[in-house]
């Protein structure tokens, strides 16, 4: 349960309660940190992302909840399944990882383990939006809804827009404004469910990625730049419909899932973008606050995970004298920005059966027009 602040005083101040800003927390804790996460809750029941490949077991392992995600209310993730590049279907069965299945997850379920184990630790956890926060000497005021609260460091956990990182003097650099176009689509024969593997499909526009979810019914987005939507259509219900009737793969699981036209679709941003520097004096961004890859590279929980992790790392190295600390975890941030840059070229180079402007962009690694730099 959540507790109002008022003049409240910690080592770190965490504004953000996803799993980054959670493993932060959790981490911070065991190195014997007084922390508050400030958690702006209205958290939507289902959000993109939703399978965790197992390669995550060791940052699991590492806040202390791996026992506890395998036991939950998940469902495994045997793998994944795409189409692209050609018309022969491409497995990637994780029976053959070595670190086994991975997850669907029920997010919900997840995001709430996370927090409450940063409890547990001993964070302090309390509800409301950070409205500004600002240098005061050594430690920070961070304005809230409702009161305010001073800490020697702050971590960024806000989500993509990297707010408060931004008021810190940081710049937002976008590589392009992919979005996603989702719904959550119930499943009419809940006996003649979808396999229990993520798919991926492209197409002119984009492509389609699916996952079921451990309730029973199943996500689909559809994935291209926000200035092409409209040429689409898109954003309307029928026409994202009728879309997906135009592919291959995903047709048909919908189809033997039995699944009911979506009433309403979801937009939600997907764009890759970095935040230089990830991390000063005083202050670090975790998760998608200080890096956000295209959800083909599947690993946005994952960066979560070890973003928090390693930032948590660096501010109680920082604490212990080493002022290299926090400079080389952005530094880490930008070199994982840059590989999966580079990775993400080389992916989409591998279709090239389409010649739209999605695909020529990411092609030649050109941006969205409307894409670039974004400061405080």
């Amino acid at each position: 349960m959540s507790e109002p602040w008022a003049g409240a005083c910690s080592d770190v101040a965490v504004a953000g309660a996803g799993p980054a800003g959670a493993a932060a927390a959790i981490t911070l804790a065991h190195h014997g940190a007084s922390v508050v996460i400030i958690d702006p809750g209205s958290r939507h029941p289902w959000k993109p992302g939703e399978s965790l490949a197992s390669r995550a077991r060791p940052l699991l392992e590492r806040l202390g909840v791996l026992d506890a995600v395998a036991t939950g209310p998940h469902t495994p993730c045997f793998g994944n399944q795409s189409l692209w590049g050609g018309d022969t279907l491409d497995e990637v069965d994780f029976l053959f990882s070595p670190y086994g299945t991975g997850w669907h997850l029920d997010r919900t379920h997840f995001d709430r383990l996370l927090v409450d184990t940063a409890r547990r630790a001993g964070a302090r956890v309390c509800t409301g939006r950070v409205r500004s926060a600002r240098r005061d000497g050594a430690r920070w005021q961070l304005s809230l809804d409702h009161g305010s609260i001073r800490a020697r460091y702050l971590i960024d956990a806000t989500g993509a827009g990297a707010r408060l990182a931004r008021q810190a003097g940081a710049t937002l650099v976008r590589a392009d404004r992919m979005v996603a176009l989702a719904a959550c689509l119930p499943f009419g024969a809940p006996g003649r469910g979808v396999p229990r593997s993520s798919l991926i499909e492209s197409a002119p526009f984009g492509w389609w990625y699916s996952a079921p979810l451990p309730a029973g019914a199943c996500f689909v987005m559809a994935m291209t730049d926000a200035d092409l939507v409209a040429g689409q259509a898109l954003h309307r219900p029928d026409h994202w419909w009728g879309a997906l009737q135009e592919t291959t793969l995903l047709r048909q699981r919908v189809w033997r899932a039995r699944a009911a036209p979506p009433s309403g679709l979801r937009i939600v941003r997907t764009a890759t973008s970095c935040t230089s520097p990830a991390a000063a004096p005083g202050w670090a961004a975790v998760g998608d606050a200080a890096t956000t890859s295209d959800p083909i590279a599947a690993r946005g929980i994952i960066t979560a995970l070890a973003t928090g992790i390693a930032a948590a790392d660096a501010l109680h190295a920082d604490a212990a004298g080493d002022s290299a600390a926090l400079s080389a975890y952005a530094g880490l941030v930008g070199a994982s920005h840059s590989e999966f840059l580079r990775g993400r070229l080389i992916c989409y180079g591998r279709e090239r059966r389409w010649d739209t402007p999605f695909w020529r962009r990411r092609r030649s690694g050109a941006s969205d027009p409307a894409a670039g730099l974004e400061s405080s």
